[in-house]
């Protein structure tokens, strides 16, 4: 049974193991049973799912995940908690710790090995240092994935739900609803957290579509204009295109696509959705101006 959601049991295996969270990890430990259970019922995990868990600390949403799923795999990178988990574990058969570092991992491998290849859940409480390379080595991986459900610093989580216009609004953004759609599932303060974060965060639950949510021929090619658009958000779309080292397209190549846009060549990339994004890359692409 799920024991560790509460500050005195979370408490009490640290002492037990002399265990220090560390900050170089972002260890942030979860205690508040009702935001587990609401994040593990968010993942929609079944007895017929594998999932794999990011960042498990000492168990807290293990022993829960192991409980909801099929086969759990956790992968942490902090070796100290590797004997924690092994004691805070032990009463499920069903779970596999992983010492590894995440950004490392051949997760299809993963996947293919201990499901099939059929699409997997994974589930994690996110270090806020390192989210959005996690979340983008996710979906840039494309292993089979039905669904991420995350807790993640607030700010993250609104600029993945931003839309054009918005402050929020960024290559982040792009890139979570190209590959999926998205639900912010719970607002969680920081009393449920050991030790408390100085800020809020949020429950994402992102469900991997089979097909990107829009059509592009140039998948590469659309990122590449995303990261040239938003790496000085100050400057106008075709000074940020002009100018990327990614794309060398002259002036009058750049003015060319904006108008093919039917906008102005003072429009800033955050001007733009989705779908004009994925035009201007199509048009880029058929005019073989790369």
């Amino acid at each position: 049974m799920a024991d560790l959601g509460n500050p005195s049991r979370t408490r009490e295996v640290m002492r037990e193991h002399d265990f220090e969270v560390k900050k170089k990890f972002g260890q942030n430990f979860l205690i508040d049973d009702n935001i587990l259970k609401r994040i593990v019922s968010a993942s929609g995990t079944t007895k017929d799912d594998f999932v794999l868990e990011i960042g498990p600390g000492i168990g807290t949403m293990t022993q829960y995940l192991c409980e909801a799923a099929r086969e759990v795999v956790a992968v942490e990178v902090d070796r100290k908690l590797i004997p924690v988990l092994e004691d805070t574990l032990s009463a499920y058969d069903n779970v596999t710790v992983i010492n590894n570092d995440i950004l490392k991992m051949d997760i299809a491998a993963l996947a293919e090995e201990k499901n099939g290849g059929k699409p997997i859940r994974v589930v994690a409480n996110l270090p806020y240092y390192i989210t959005t390379p996690i979340i983008m080595g996710l979906f840039e991986s494309h292993a089979p994935i039905a669904s991420i459900t995350i807790m993640i610093q607030k700010e993250v989580a609104d600029r993945m739900k931003a839309g054009p216009g918005s402050k929020m609004y960024g290559a982040l953004s792009l890139a979570v609803q190209y590959y999926s759609d998205i639900e912010i599932v719970a607002e969680v303060p920081p009393s449920c957290f050991m030790p408390a974060p100085k800020v809020g965060s949020s429950v994402v639950h992102l469900v991997r579509n089979a097909e990107p949510n829009i059509k592009v021929k140039n998948e590469k090619l659309l990122f590449s204009l995303i990261r040239a658009s938003f790496n000085q958000r100050r400057k106008t779309l075709a000074n940020g295109l002009k100018n990327s080292p990614e794309l060398k397209m002259t002036r009058e190549q750049v003015l060319e696509g904006i108008e093919f846009l039917g906008k102005k060549p003072t429009v800033r990339g955050e001007e733009l959705s989705l779908e004009e994004f994925g035009k201007l890359a199509d048009f880029f692409d058929s005019a073989n101006v790369l």
